[in-house]
């Protein structure tokens, strides 16, 4: 099972509803302190001259229930320890604080201990001479037939239209009304491919790799089937086809829920497949995706659907100021915008110049023919395809130059061209930087004329977004001293720097960039850098 991060198991709850306080967005939540280990969360700017909602049961589900509470959903949240019912004395005082002459409507979930304390405290409240009633939602279809179906994220439909209604100023028989009819028009499902991690759980996690559970409940509890891990849309079209059995409509709210452990890349993957299944075709609304009612860490997800009619359809469209409920939104196309590719595609006309064929020519046959010893030398230092990757961007400039296809006479473009064609045939990053060096190079020899100051141009861009400099044991460390010398004493002098600035990686025992910088001194002592060698056997290739 996975770690968590938490102080004490005792404590976990208090920790998160301080989280909760110390940075809560709309400044309306409160901790109502009776001086015990009761942990309520209300609205601070409650004023008794309505009807209050009233929910709660075992923490673990967070943001459920107290990221709901605020105007248009819920008064308070009682919250019990990591799945455990709250106590009755908890739940009691909950209803006595925020109960004014409109009354109480609790709202619970289809637990056996969140019916017995909530109901035994609703009775209590009711010999104080409080008007208290409560509902129990019971929104999970995974098991035909259940005679006592679980309450899941569904019951965040009947937070929504209770709390419209409520805010709307109707009395406590149209709210609970109101909130009973949402429980008849609701069904929800999850998956999972893990069950949630529990503090001091050792266990392993029963769900095994390459499996799914259907049907789990919000604390853990084992789902009523097990099937084989498929395409999330094959999941969803079960879990669509099951809630459309249970709960036939034509025009219907989808919510789309986090059970705690997905990604936001995995959750836009289920909603893309939520709306377009047959689950989606009928949706006007989508509530998520979102964690609004999770398992702890539970990798999975849920989905619920309410049957829409127009209070329905009001009170999930309606504001409410709470931290948790992330709003509604209508069913729309996918936006696409057709553009035609601004990627730059150079025209050219091919040209010939030999003195440039034959130059060219050797440089791209003294990589190719070096491809073996360069992969030797990246075996040992690297990741052994430096030759390789040279070579195949070789073959690509030699069978262009065979083609007459490249602009030979015209060295700017020529080097632009040569940039472009790299990118589409070496792999890694090396393709990207040579690219960057021949692009950075040609613009510059277009605008000066001058081939040494247009190869140090490419190669200060090259070391600019390379990240890279002399002394980092790479290609550099030949390139950048062959250049200077090349351009104050002549080419025979490049050729002897280019070989002495190769020969100086032998002795450097600390890369700073690229795969040789994961490697230990005792690994690179001796071996000369790959691309340092490649450049010393191009220059003396071109001295011949």
């Amino acid at each position: 099972m996975a770690d968590l991060v938490i102080n004490e198991r005792e404590s976990w709850v208090n920790d998160s509803i301080d989280g909760t306080l110390y940075t809560q967005q709309h400044n309306n939540l409160t901790r109502l302190d009776f001086g015990n280990d009761i942990k309520v969360i209300a609205r601070s700017d409650w004023q008794k001259d309505k009807v209050a909602i009233i929910c709660g049961g075992g923490s673990g589900h967070e943001p459920a229930h107290a990221g709901f509470v605020g105007k248009g959903m819920l008064t308070a949240a009682v919250c019990g320890d990591l799945f455990a019912a709250p106590s009755v004395d908890a739940v009691l005082n909950a209803i006595l604080h925020v109960t004014g002459d409109a009354g109480c409507l609790v709202v619970i979930k289809n637990y056996t201990g969140d019916r017995l304390n909530f109901g035994l405290a609703c009775e209590k409240a009711k010999e104080m001479g409080r008007n208290v009633e409560m509902v129990i939602v019971s929104d999970d279809i995974s098991i035909p037939e259940n005679p006592k179906p679980r309450g899941i994220a569904g019951t965040l439909f009947v937070h929504k239209v209770a709390g419209y209604v409520a805010e709307q100023g109707e009395d406590l028989a149209t709210v609970t009304k109101a909130a009973q009819d949402t429980i008849d028009s609701i069904a929800s499902i999850g998956i999972a491919l893990s069950s949630c991690t529990l503090p001091g759980d050792d266990s392993a996690d029963r769900i095994a790799a390459g499996k799914a559970e259907l049907g789990l409940g919000i604390h853990g509890e084992a789902g009523i089937e097990t099937i084989e891990l498929r395409q999330c849309k094959e999941l969803v079209s079960i879990m669509s086809d099951k809630l459309l059995t249970a709960c036939p409509s034509e025009r219907h709210a989808v919510l789309i829920n986090n059970l705690g452990g997905l990604s936001p890349i995995e959750m836009n993957v289920v909603t893309k497949d939520v709306v377009e299944s047959n689950l989606g075709k009928n949706a006007e609304l989508f509530i998520g995706p979102a964690p609004l009612m999770t398992a702890i860490d539970m990798k999975g997800f849920s989905i619920s659907i309410i049957k829409l009619d127009e209070l329905k359809r009001q009170a999930l469209l309606s504001d409410t100021v709470t931290a948790a409920w992330p709003g509604v939104s209508k069913k729309q196309t996918v936006a696409v915008t057709q553009c035609e590719s601004q990627s730059s595609q150079i025209t050219f006309s091919p040209s010939q110049n030999e003195a440039v064929a034959n130059a060219l020519r050797t440089v791209c046959s003294t990589i190719i023919e070096n491809e073996a010893a360069l992969n030797h030398l990246d075996t040992i230092v690297g990741d052994g395809d430096t030759g390789s990757t040279f070579a195949s961007g070789a073959r690509k400039v030699l069978a262009e130059l065979d083609a007459n296809q490249l602009p030979l006479n015209e060295p700017g473009l020529l080097m632009t061209v040569i940039g472009q064609q790299l990118t589409t045939v070496m792999g890694g990053s090396s393709g990207v930087l040579l690219s960057i060096f021949f692009t950075a190079a040609g613009r510059e020899f277009t605008a000066t004329n001058n081939l040494v100051a247009a190869f140090q141009s490419g190669l200060a861009r090259m070391m600019e977004y390379g990240g890279a400099a002399v002394g980092d044991r790479t290609m550099i460390d030949a390139l950048y001293p062959a250049f200077e010398a090349w351009g104050a004493n002549g080419f025979a002098a490049a050729v002897e720097a280019a070989k002495a600035g190769a020969d100086s990686t032998l002795d450097m025992t600390k890369a700073n960039a690229g795969r040789s910088s994961y490697l230990n001194s005792d690994t690179l002592n001796g071996v000369k850098d790959p691309g340092a060698f490649a450049v010393e056997q191009v220059f003396e290739s071109l001295n011949k």
